[in-house]
């Protein structure tokens, strides 16, 4: 059974943005990578 849940935006937000700061440990990047590849992404073609 395929894991249905996604990230929501407001999370994946937060991710990006501690993904991008210096100072964030590397268990904190860890997390917030794994939040990210949760997220729905749009294909446009």
């Amino acid at each position: 059974m395929a894991n249905k849940k996604q990230t929501s935006k407001k999370v994946a937000t937060t991710a990006s943005r501690l993904l991008r700061d210096g100072r964030t440990s590397k268990a904190t990047k860890s997390v917030a990578g794994s939040a990210l590849s949760q997220t729905k992404t749009s294909k446009k073609k």
